[in-house]
């Protein structure tokens, strides 16, 4: 497996991910897949900006992809960014997201980042530990601020520190 940044040819990959998590589960509050056109824009968005967006690839194949981007609009937060990492549904659990936070966290250390921050469905446990083992801490719980698969959701912020060398 290798950890590099994304191209318009893992489009496709990043797409299939990502849209099997709208459809299937409550890690992203989206109701509905997007289109290749929307994750291309976001693609080019987040590389203008200049946040990264990493691949875990193996041959063409994408196993999972992670960025971070604006947490807030405003000036004051530009030391802050949120992030999301997202694995092909049948290799959760086996490293991946974890080598791809690793990656993530030190491009935000390489950018001067302060925080990063995560939203996360609280009935994510799985992705609660995932975060807690990477040294986030849960700093806010937002009481059914979604409603997807017909019930309300439940978000909870978790923040980590990105230490300087």
């Amino acid at each position: 497996m290798i950890i590099r940044d994304a191209t318009q040819a893992d489009l496709p990959g990043i797409l299939a991910i990502y849209n099997e998590v709208i459809v299937n589960t409550t890690a992203v509050y989206a109701l509905a897949p997007v289109t290749l056109e929307e994750r291309t824009h976001w693609l080019e968005t987040r590389q203008a900006r200049g946040f990264p967006v990493l691949v875990a690839v193996e041959g063409d194949s994408v196993l999972g992809f992670a960025s971070y981007g604006d947490w807030r609009g405003a000036a004051g937060y530009k030391f802050t960014v949120e992030h999301s990492v997202h694995i092909l549904d049948v290799l959760r659990g086996r490293g991946i997201g974890q080598q791809l936070m690793h990656r993530l966290i030190l491009k935000a250390q390489g950018a001067g980042l302060h925080v990063m921050i995560g939203g996360i469905d609280s009935t994510n446990t799985a992705s609660i530990k995932f975060h807690e083992r990477l040294g986030f801490t849960s700093v806010a719980h937002f009481h059914e601020v979604s409603f997807k698969f017909n019930r309300w959701l439940d978000l909870v912020f978790m923040q980590r520190f990105i230490e300087r060398d």
